[in-house]
């Protein structure tokens, strides 16, 4: 029943229902964590086969995978990015376990040096500016916010960025130097683009300036809970059509596929891009981890070889998943007092409160022994201009533990939405 129907006698006893309820949680001594999108256990132990790799250390090309060198990665590591990008493998580097470190570094090396070498640096061209789809990744935001970047909201959609209102900031504001993208199952809303908008992300490149990047993190890019998945248009196909290559740097990593600290990166980008960023990168090592690349190859083969492996995983997360969304259902629906997604794939949830109650929702579940994202995490500089989203993530938790989260969640939802109704 919507909470606006009923009158002040009925609330306070719903609010005297809804602390009793509250309390029993406090009292309860619970430890649980909803925080990051961590891998549980079971996850992590599908690929214990990793360790059983044979073969010798010795790489198709004859590299001695335990000596240095190899800038960009060996040569099957590179191919097994650009199948799980879509792109050519000499479009690709590969890295260590971190894509984030990738990123950070392209934008340290276009901030200081400009991502066209010589006369680009951003540093250089005064205030730069970057737009941020939210509700989006704290990871991101953190980055631009160490570099001095300024960001400005952008509002996500079910196809992905408002793209009127991103054309409108790159072609009226030449100080808009990128774009965060996070374009299938995006964090935390778990949306997928639409092909307008990635075809519309790929026109940007006419309209913007030389130097305008999208930094595309396709981090979920195999992470489907169905077997029939949506399909995300390629990046690289759009900007190519319409001769905006150097416009994309895409990136992604094995990090939930096999080991979230032992896994492989990856960056694409056109021939210039990459030759630029090359450059920084030489300096910084002699080469990656190629044991840790050719073990990865030799598990996971190739793309039906991840995507067979990643079903493994979705076995584990779809009922994770499931028991979040018939939670939500079952003690939020039609009541008035939120909305949420349903990702078919990714890490992550969206759950939008009230306006105003984010933060009080997120202290009391704190108070009840269940840690929950910081409001305000999933906006630049931290500051939700409506504090009302909370990411939720299912994945690290037993499916016990999730389902005494996911009550204490709701729980706190409802006893903090009474308390403003009472308040009006």
């Amino acid at each position: 029943m919507r909470l606006d129907r009923l009158d002040h006698d009925q609330l306070l006893a719903r609010e005297r229902e809804l602390d009793s309820t509250y309390r029993r949680f406090r009292d309860a001594d619970l430890a649980l964590d909803l925080t990051r999108g961590k891998p549980s256990p079971a996850q992590l132990a599908l690929s214990d086969g990793l360790d059983a790799v044979g073969g010798g250390l010795v790489a198709a090309d004859g590299t001695d995978t335990r000596n240095y060198g190899g800038l960009d990665g060996l040569p099957e590591a590179r191919a097994l990015g650009a199948a799980l990008l879509g792109v050519l493998p000499e479009q690709v580097i590969a890295g260590g376990n971190s894509s984030l470190t990738l990123m950070y570094l392209y934008l340290l090396n276009a901030w200081l040096y400009g991502p066209a070498g010589p006369g680009s640096a951003w540093r250089d061209s005064g205030t730069v500016r970057f737009l941020c789809p939210v509700p989006g990744y704290d990871r991101h935001f953190a980055i631009l916010e160490d570099l001095g970047i300024e960001m400005i909201n952008v509002a996500m959609t079910d196809d992905g960025p408002d793209m009127d209102q991103v054309e409108a900031c790159v072609r009226d504001d030449p100080s808009v130097k990128g774009i965060w993208c996070v374009p299938k199952y995006s964090n935390p809303g778990g949306q997928v683009y639409s092909d307008t908008t990635v075809d519309r992300l790929g026109q940007l490149g006419t309209i913007a300036g030389s130097q305008f990047r999208i930094m595309c993190d396709n981090a979920y890019a195999v992470h489907d809970l169905d077997d029939d998945p949506p399909r995300l248009a390629s990046f690289m196909d759009a900007c190519r059509r319409h001769g905006t290559e150097d416009t994309l740097v895409l990136f992604a990593s094995t990090s939930k596929v096999t080991r979230a600290g032992a896994g492989i990166s990856f960056v694409s980008s056109s021939a210039a891009n990459l030759a630029t960023f090359r450059k920084r990168l030489q300096i910084l090592t002699i080469g990656p981890d190629k044991v840790s690349q050719l073990r990865h190859v030799r598990f996971l083969r190739d793309l039906d070889g991840i995507r067979a492996h990643m079903r493994k995983h979705a076995a584990i997360l779809r009922p994770k998943f499931g028991l979040v969304q018939q939670q939500l259902s079952d003690a939020l629906e039609g009541a008035g007092i939120g909305s949420w997604t349903s990702p078919r794939g990714g890490y992550f949830l969206s759950f939008d409160a009230l306006p105003g109650l984010a933060t009080e929702i997120v202290r009391l579940a704190a108070e009840a022994g269940v840690k929950l994202t910081p409001a305000g995490a999933t906006f630049p500089y931290r500051r939700d201009p409506d504090d009302a989203n909370i990411r939720l993530a299912p994945t690290f938790p037993e499916l016990s533990e999730l389902n005494q989260a996911m009550q204490v969640f709701v729980a706190c939802v409802q006893l903090a939405s009474v308390r403003r109704q009472l308040a009006v």
